[in-house]
């Protein structure tokens, strides 16, 4: 499990772990929308198995995207005096339009890492 996880951060394929997934050379810090591969370059396995694969991919990265929001808040939130305080919203938001392409990349590839064929 640990081990899944390294690559996974590491953008290495889910099937060899030595091909790479997205073409940057900084999987944290890209900014724009992903160029991925098609296939592994090590051992040819294909990423996108279908049209529309990533679409699940979007339902991570909203989960991503309410434990991010959660944790800022509370983070956030002693250093207000209400429970909920309107100034909190321009806190929230501005992290998560920041980590918005950091999200697109970990969701697509945890959508990968989930839905490979563990049986070869």
């Amino acid at each position: 499990m640990y081990t899944t996880i390294l690559h996974l951060f590491k953008n290495e394929c889910p099937n060899c772990y030595k091909g790479k997934v997205f073409k940057d050379k900084s999987f944290f810090f890209s900014l724009g929308f992903p160029k991925m591969n098609e296939h592994c370059s090590h051992c040819h396995f294909k990423f996108e198995k279908e049209p529309g694969y990533f679409f699940g991919a979007m339902f991570v990265s909203y989960a991503l995207a309410v434990g991010e929001g959660i944790i800022t808040y509370l983070i956030a939130h002693p250093f207000f005096e209400k429970a909920f305080d309107l100034r909190m919203i321009p806190i929230v938001a501005t992290v998560l339009l920041s980590l918005c392409f950091f999200n697109i990349r970990l969701s697509r590839i945890i959508w990968i890492y989930a839905f490979k064929n563990y049986s070869l």
